[in-house]
C-alpha cells in the first residue's frame, strides 16, 4: 500500500471494540494499527470505545471526542446495548443520526457498524433494529459494515462463552472485516492534506457485563 498523509481514525463503540476481557493488543482495533503499520500506511487508531456503552452516552461524548482527536474517519459501532436492553428503535436511530451529523460537520468520513441482536427478540424487533443501520446509510451517506461479526457470531468456538463476545481468535477475522471496508475509505482520503498529528492509542480497560 502507498504511503499516505497521516489519518486519525476513531474507534468510537462498545466492549465489541473495546477488547472485553481479552488482551488489548490483541483487539481487532489494535490488530488494524498493527496491519496499516506493516504496510506503511501512515493511520492512527484511536480507541475510544467503553464497555457498556450506548448511543445516548455516545451522544453526551462524541463532541469532545471530535475535539481532542480531530478525526478523518470515525468507526461508528454503537447500539448493541440499546437493542438488548429493547430500548425504542426509534431513539437509538435518533442518537445516532445526530453523531453522525456532528462528526460529518467536523469533515469526519464514518464507518457504520450494525450488528444482529440474538433471536429471542422477537422478528419484529430485530428487524426493526437492524434496518436502523440500513436507514442511516443510506440517508446520510456513509459507509456500512452491516455485521461487525460476520463469520464469527454464529460460531461458537469464536466467542466467549457469554455467547456475545468475540474471543481472541476472533479478532483477526473482525479486523479483516472491518478493513475490506475502511481500505476504500482511506484510499479515498489520500489526496487529502492532512494537517494534524497522530494521537496515541487509549483503551477503555473496565470490565462490564454487556457489550
Amino acid at each position: 500500500m502507498q504511503t499516505v498523509a497521516a489519518k486519525n481514525i476513531l474507534v468510537f463503540g462498545d466492549s465489541l471494540s473495546a477488547a472485553y476481557r481479552i488482551n488489548p493488543d490483541d483487539g481487532w482495533v489494535n490488530l488494524l494499527q498493527t496491519k496499516a503499520n506493516q504496510l506503511k500506511a501512515d493511520l492512527t487508531f484511536i480507541n475510544a470505545s467503553i464497555s457498556g456503552e450506548t448511543t445516548r452516552g455516545g451522544l453526551a461524548r462524541i463532541k469532545q471526542a471530535l475535539k481532542k482527536h480531530q478525526p478523518d474517519i470515525v468507526i461508528l459501532e454503537l447500539g448493541a446495548n440499546d437493542g438488548l436492553r429493547g430500548f425504542p428503535p426509534k431513539l437509538i436511530k435518533q442518537n445516532l443520526q445526530r453523531i453522525i451529523t456532528l462528526a460529518q460537520k467536523q469533515n469526519a468520513d464514518i464507518l457504520l457498524v450494525g450488528v444482529y441482536l440474538p433471536p429471542n427478540y422477537g422478528k419484529r424487533y430485530t428487524e426493526m433494529f437492524h434496518n436502523i443501520y440500513l436507514d442511516l446509510a443510506k440517508l446520510h451517506h456513509v459507509t456500512l459494515l452491516p455485521y461487525l461479526l460476520e463469520g464469527v457470531g454464529a460460531n461458537k468456538t469464536l466467542m466467549q462463552a457469554d455467547g456475545l463476545h468475540p474471543s481472541t481468535k476472533a479478532q483477526p477475522l473482525i479486523a479483516d472485516t472491518v478493513w475490506k471496508k475502511l481500505l476504500p475509505m482511506v484510499k479515498k482520503q489520500s489526496s487529502k492534506t492532512a494537517t494534524r498529528q497522530p494521537a496515541a492509542m487509549a483503551f477503555d480497560k473496565t470490565p462490564h457485563p454487556e457489550l
